[in-house]
């Protein structure tokens, strides 16, 4: 089992900029691919960025490319989200999810190719 616990959540205005962070616990040395996805009040669940844990392949949601950058801290078993230029349609629930595969890059996109789920960090953008 692997533990996902995100954090950096909170209120800010348009055009600011927030990290989220998700710490692991548990079997972390599985977590081959890791991620971010959002929700948002009475939306689908959206994929926001993934990438492997090796590094070696990232993908963005084109809603947030170039404004979202994932990155990871192999150190701390921490996987980052730098948001810039936020937006107030970025307001959601984002959640943090991992798998033990490596997926490849067109697989990120699907949540049920993730096997963990931590319990979210809502993020609010004002106009």
């Amino acid at each position: 089992q692997v533990q996902l616990v995100e954090s950096g959540g909170g209120l800010v205005q348009t055009g600011d900029s927030l990290t989220l962070s998700c710490a692991a616990s548990g079997r972390t040395g599985g977590w081959n691919t890791a991620g971010w996805f959002r929700q948002a009040p009475g939306k689908e669940r959206e994929f926001v960025a993934a990438m492997r844990w090796s590094g070696t392949t990232t993908n963005t949601a084109d809603s947030v490319k170039g404004r979202f950058t994932i990155s990871r801290d192999r150190a701390k078993n921490t996987v980052h989200l730098q948001m810039r230029s936020l937006k107030p349609d970025d307001t959601a629930v984002y959640y943090c999810t991992s798998t033990g595969r490596g997926l490849i890059w067109s697989s990120m996109g699907r949540p049920e190719e993730y096997e963990y789920w931590g319990q979210g960090t809502q993020v609010t953008v004002s106009s």
